[in-house]
């Protein structure tokens, strides 16, 4: 079964439409029900919390409101993704290609500083 911090991927309709964090399964009074909260990964963030079945929880296909629904666990891939060598473009080449014509040194800003400069200057 799908565990607390596990990343599950919704499907509405045999359609992915989001990503999930599973943060608590709390049993049901049912047998092989439960609560699970689960923090949509999306913006806004939402926590909603839905009574599944466990056999739901574990990838089977359920309704909605009379709309197919299935999660599925997101295991990651890991290690096991080839590894490509990545060509590092010489600094004067990237420059040249976004038009820039002369290297500038970069301008320290510190937050607080400039929040003070900004009350001490209204307007």
């Amino acid at each position: 079964m799908a565990a607390v911090n596990d990343i599950v991927l919704i499907y509405f309709e045999d359609i992915p439409v989001s990503f999930a964090r599973i943060e608590s399964i709390i049993p049901d009074a049912r047998k092989d029900w439960y609560h699970i909260k689960l923090l949509m990964l999306n913006i806004p963030l939402q926590v909603v919390t839905w009574i599944l079945k466990d056999d739901y929880i574990n990838g089977d296909e359920f309704q909605m409101n009379g709309q197919k629904m299935k999660l599925e666990k997101v295991e990651s891939p890991g290690d096991d993704l080839p590894k490509k060598k990545l060509q590092r473009t010489p600094d004067k080449k990237v420059a040249k290609a976004m038009g820039a014509k002369k290297k500038t040194p970069s301008k320290i800003i510190s937050f607080p500083d400039l929040k003070n400069k900004n009350e001490s200057n209204p307007g």
